[in-house]
């Protein structure tokens, strides 16, 4: 089974102000609640190491990402590899008339029993999570 979420944030900020947040690895991965630590590897990739609360995993996974593609202050495309899972997450900014819309587009497919089922109950928390790094980082 695959999973797939959509979600579009609105923010009274312009594109590379968002775009400074979604473009960098380590920022997208902070505010994911099961990513237990992270490390930048180059200047498009990134391992997350994640703590999944499923049964047949017991210690944390290594998830191998790299930024696929990339259009400055528009769009970040990466791919996430691990033995459990493999991601793909899109982030795509929108101008609008007061700020920006980001589009956000994430798809799991899970190699282990319980992955999607974890990801499709937690995946709005998750969201929410990074919408309110954002709005934080705006802030400062």
């Amino acid at each position: 089974m695959t999973v797939r979420v959509e979600e579009s944030f609105e923010f009274d900020a312009p594109p590379a102000t968002i775009w400074g947040f979604i473009a960098d690895p380590e920022w997208r991965a902070e505010p994911i609640s099961v990513v237990d630590e992270y490390e930048s590897t180059g200047e498009r990739t990134a391992t997350w190491h994640l703590k999944l609360p499923i049964p047949l995993i017991r210690r944390t996974i290594a998830v191998e990402t790299e930024d696929v593609e990339r259009r400055e202050n528009e769009y970040v495309r990466f791919i996430g590899e691990s033995r459990v899972m493999r991601v793909q997450g899109e982030h795509e900014i929108e101008e609008t008339e007061t700020g920006c819309r980001l589009h956000n587009r994430f798809v799991v497919d899970g190699k282990v029993p319980g992955v999607e089922r974890f990801f499709k109950k937690n995946f709005t928390d998750e969201l929410d999570n990074i919408e309110r790094a954002i709005r934080d980082s705006i802030q400062e």
